[in-house]
Parts: C-alpha cells; structure tokens; sequence
C-alpha cells in the first residue's frame, strides 16, 4: 500500500497500537481537526482492500478495526515501516542535530531538503536554531564549497551534546522513535539498565532515577561513538572515591565487551567524573569543613539577607542541603558536566520569587569566578532556597478576611458567637463589635463582610445572619465567604493603578520601554536614580519572561521607595529574547512592603493558569484590564 502523503503514513503508525481522539491526532501534526478527519476518510479508502477500517469510538477516538486478519497481516509483511518527515520547524532543528552530531561525513542542505521535502532555505532557516544549540557546547559547523557542512569540537562535547538532546527528546511529548534509532545502536539502553542498577547497587553509590537515566543514555552515546572510531583521548582527572572508580571500570569493561574496542584512561576518567557530579552524598553540617562550596553558601545567603531582608544563615538544614548540593555542582562547573532539569519550566513559572532572589545572589558571585552556572543547575538551588524561605517566611502571604460583627443582643451573646467564628475559621479577623444602630449610622463598611444576629440593610458588602447556635446552612453561608480569595484581588487593588498604566501604539523595543517606564517612576520619587541600570543589569542575567507573552521585568534587589507596578499593553509585541511580550509587568518593590508584595508573583501564575494572556492583551483601558484580572481571580 502506497501512501499519497507523509501525513497519512504517520498517521497510520500513530493509530496502528493506539486509540486517539481526533484533537491529539490535530495537535501531533500540526493540523486541523477537519484535516485529520479528511485523512481519516482518505485513509479508508486505501485500508478498505487490505481488511481494516479506522472507526470512531465515542469518547476515546479513532480505533483500527481489523475485519479480516489474514489480508491485514499481509499488509504489515509487506508495508516498509515508513521513513517519518519532520514536517515543522521545531521537529527539523533535533533531527538536523542528530544528523551532524552521528555523521562522520559532511552533510549537504540540498541533499536533506530533497529527503524532507522542503525547499534548501528553509533549512538555512532551520540552522540558526542548530548552530545556537551547539554553540552551549563549544561546537561549530564549518563549510566548505562543494562538500558541504560538518561538525568541529572535542569529542567530549560531542558525546555531551547528543547527550543532552536526546534527554530533551524523551522529556518531549510525541513520537521520536525514529530519531532514537538514528542516534543510537541496537538495544544498547535495555542491555545497560541492568548491568547499571546490579553495579551501583553493589558499590553503595546513589543516584536520583534522573542521574542514572542520564548516565546510562550517555554510556549508550559513548558506545556508538567509541564503535565508530572515535574515542575520548584528551581527558584526565583526580582518581575519586575507591567505590566510584570500581563502579567506572565495571562499566567500561562492559563497553569494551559492546563494542570490541579498546578503551583508554580518558574514557573511564571523564566516566567517573560524570559519577562522582550525580552522586548524592548524605553529608552533616558538622561534616562539611570551610571549602569553596562553604564560601558559596555563606556568599549566598549573606546576599539574601543583604538585598532582600530574608535571614536563613542560621538555617543548619538548609546549609546542609545546599552544601551537599553545591559540592557536586562546582565539581560539575569545573568539568564541564551538564545536568537535566526536568522541573525547570515549573520551578521558574510557580516559584518566581525564589528564582529571582537566588538568581540576584548566584549572579553576584559569578562576577568573581570563571564558572557560568546554566538555568539548570539554577534551578536545583532554587528549590533547596525556596523550601527555606517558607520554613522560616510567611512568602505565600495571605490576606485573611477582615470581619464586623453586628449583634443587638446581650454580651454572652456576642462572646459565644465571636468564639465559634474563631474556633470554626481561625483566619478570621473580627476587627470591631457594634450595635445595630452604631452599624445603621455607618456611611461604608470597610470590612469584608459582616456577621450578624439581625437582618441588615444593604450597605454593598455580604452579610451572614447567624444564630448563637448556627444550623448547617448558615456554617455554609460563613465558609463561603472565608474561603474566598482575597489575597489576590487585595494586591491588585493595592499595587495596580491607572496612573501606571500604559497601551503600546507604535513599537519599542525593551530597553527603551525601561527607561520610559524608570524615568516615570523616577519623577514621582517611587525610585531612585539605580533602579533602571539595575533593571537593565538583570534583563541581561536571563530573560525576566515568565511564560505566555507575560515579561515581568525587575531591578537585582529591593530598590524601590514604594511598591509599585507599571503595567503595559503591547498588541503588537515586543521582542524579549527569543520570545515575544504581550502584557509586561514592571515590578518596583520596597524593603517596607516585601513580604507582602511577594505576593503579587501569585497574581501572575494566576493570569497563567487561565491563559487571560490574550484577554488581558486586548484591553482598551485600566477599568477592562482590571476587570479581565478580577474574572480570572473570581475562578479559582
């Protein structure tokens, strides 16, 4: 059975073993639900001779029925497994990388874009993304008239880099079977896991799942490498722990009997290193001395506590945690050894405060040291920082609910109904007793809500009406409104203003927009003179782009005289990175309202979760904006 199509062909695989609804088939390639079921139709037609049909099962998706099993499996003998076709530029740029990082030849664009069928400047395009990616690991294309384009670098940089990207591939959604094949021989990944576990096992060396997931995908790179004629020759290191040398020498004994070849010192050196940098090593403070890692630690929590008023030094836990951590991280740092981070989106998305403040300090120190510290050893820190701010800081702040209590009865009464509030809702702040007429004679009511004996009149805040001895309806009414949020739309009341606001009508770009938004600031004395340098100062650190189109950018530190936030509307975007802004967010925060205003990072996460991204964008004034804002709050 010939296909008209790549399309169809991957489709074909896709629904052979596996049931999908129609909006994961639109979503893998790329296509409209009414594409897929045009190919589902045209797909029929070709499966109709060879005694299979693909139905609709209602409420799972589209299934392969086979009527008549003899022609079918005739088919499969005879159907070549098809040769699958990147058809977007996101699955061109690995598959160009796995090309260049396993070729021993060179390779011509004309050649790849007959086989992919696109034209040879799409692929030029293609290969900025490829060129940006090796450039992580010190490695270039040079090219060269009439033989094409191939891979220079050390060949620890190589085996690195397929590494990594192979790794990225299995964290992934969707099918790269064939890109794995391309990658690498046989079964080598199945014939490793056990060999691996039975020696780390036997050694006492612990690895998380992740660290011996990834050491045994770079064994298997090592093994075709090495087969191929290329082995490492250029590496050396201290010897180590006793247990991780016998652990590399069992495993590169087991190489050596793969692949047939002889291995050097380098190969079993750069193999233990790698062991040593993902060993989790359980360490007392009492048993770490004053090292480089110690001086790191001290370095970043004094910087902490400098900039932005959190004290953790005394923290014995903490400094135990991140001592172990930081030890193997140096260790990795001076060998150049990367580490997956497969939580690295979330930890940046749903902890942006404590990203930002280990950023600020790990930043710092990097001025005085050769190391660069990637996003994914950064975030490993963050989580150990941020699970010590909340040990010791209320930084998921919380507005409670502020409440009147109303009562026209004796003093017992109001006793016993104020102690089954607090009993029942400890988080309630009763802020004041009055009279019925003392609450009559009132103009507002700047409490949340009121609680009270008597029927009230409407005075625009919720009233519950209880009894001394309150039945199951009336608990429910009160927990309603002490449950409801209020932290969030309390900051966006406090921080957000129209006088800070602004739609974008003609493009700018970045750094102009921060000088705009700082000389304002500046103006009306919310600022001083450093703020905008700084801003700019941690733009450059890493793009402050949060996810979704939403930028929040911010100075290094708590610079501010008030807490502010300058909110802008870009329709047309801007250029943040390799990204794009649509609604960016200037954070100006003080040292008197820190704690507090951390809070606000939630009302961000929110917009998120809600994907408000394009609601938020389209708004014509502060009064839309700020309503679009209360409606993703008023959800949750």
């Amino acid at each position: 059975m010939r296909f008209p199509n790549q399309r169809l062909a991957q489709l074909f695989d896709a629904l052979q073993n596996d049931i999908l609804p129609q909006d994961e088939l639109a979503r893998r390639f790329a296509v409209s639900t009414r594409t897929v079921r045009n190919d589902i139709q045209a797909l029929n037609a070709l499966l109709v001779d060879h005694g299979a049909m693909l139905v609709l099962n209602r409420g799972r998706g589209y299934q392969l029925k086979v009527n008549n099993a003899a022609r079918y499996h005739q088919l499969l003998q005879h159907n070549a497994p098809s040769q699958r076709v990147p058809r977007t530029s996101q699955a061109r740029v690995p598959a160009l990388l796995i090309r260049f990082l396993t070729s021993a030849f060179s390779l011509k664009l004309e050649v790849l874009a007959d086989e992919w069928f696109v034209s040879r400047n799409t692929l030029q395009s293609d290969m900025i993304g490829v060129r940006e990616w090796l450039e992580r690991y010190q490695l270039v294309i040079e090219t060269r008239p009439r033989y094409g384009m191939k891979l220079f670098g050390r060949e620890r940089d190589m085996r690195t880099a397929l590494t990594d990207l192979l790794w990225q591939l299995t964290l992934d959604e969707g099918d790269n079977a064939v890109l794995w094949q391309q990658a690498l021989d046989g079964n080598i990944l199945a014939s490793l896991e056990p060999m691996f576990s039975g020696c780390l096992t036997r050694l006492h060396i612990r690895l998380t799942d992740d660290g011996e997931r990834y050491l045994r995908l770079y064994c298997a790179v090592a093994a075709r490498r090495i087969s191929e004629g290329f082995p490492l020759t250029d590496f050396s290191a201290d010897p180590g722990d006793d247990d991780v040398r016998q652990a590399a020498r069992r495993i590169i004994a087991f190489l050596r009997s793969v692949t047939g070849k002889a291995m050097g010192a380098a190969e079993e050196a750069w193999l233990r290193v790698n062991i040593a940098g993902r060993r989790q090593v359980d360490t007392r403070p009492d048993m770490i001395g004053a090292d480089d890692g110690d001086s790191l630690v001290d370095y970043i929590l004094g910087y902490i506590n400098r900039h932005y008023n959190f004290s953790l030094q005394d923290d014995a836990q903490l400094r135990a945690d991140l001592l172990t951590h930081i030890r193997t991280m140096l260790a990795r740092l001076r060998y150049r050894i990367h580490i997956p981070n497969p939580l690295l989106s979330n930890i940046k998305q749903h902890y942006p405060m404590a990203w930002d403040i280990t950023l600020a300090a790990v930043t710092s120190w990097g001025k005085h040291t050769p190391y660069h510290i990637s996003e994914n050893e950064m975030g490993f820190l963050v989580l150990h920082i941020g699970v010590g701010l909340e040990r010791h800081y209320n930084v998921s702040w919380q507005r409670y609910p502020r409440v009147m209590l109303v009562c026209d009865t004796g003093n017992s009464t109001i006793r016993m109904i104020q102690a089954l509030l607090l009993r029942k809702y400890p988080q309630i702040e009763v802020t004041q007793v009055v009279s019925l007429r003392e609450y009559e004679q009132r103009q507002r009511i700047d409490e949340d809500f009121v609680v009270s004996t008597v029927r009230l009149s409407d005075k625009s805040k919720p009233v519950v009406v209880m009894s001394p001895f309150p039945g199951d309806f009336q608990l429910e009414q009160l927990g309603q409104q002490v449950l409801q949020d209020r932290t969030r739309p309390y900051m966006l009341e406090k921080f957000f203003d129209a006088s800070h606001f602004l739609i974008l009508d003609a493009p700018i770009d970045s750094q102009t927009l921060f000088r705009q938004l700082s000389d304002q600031l500046e103006q009306e004395g919310i600022v001083g003179s450093d703020f905008y340098p700084s801003v700019v100062e941690r733009e450059a650190i890493v793009s402050t782009m949060l996810g979704e189109g939403i930028a929040l950018p911010h100075s290094l530190g708590l610079l501010a005289n008030k807490t502010c936030v300058y909110t802008v509307l870009a329709p047309g975007g801007i250029a943040w990175g390799e990204d794009t802004a649509y609604v960016i967010f200037l954070l100006a925060i003080s040292k008197s309202e820190y704690e507090e205003a951390m809070a606000i990072y939630d009302l961000f996460v929110t917009f998120m979760r809600e994907r408000a991204i394009k609601r938020l964008r389209d708004s014509t004034d502060f009064a839309g904006f700020k309503t679009v804002a209360l409606d993703c709050l008023s959800r949750l």
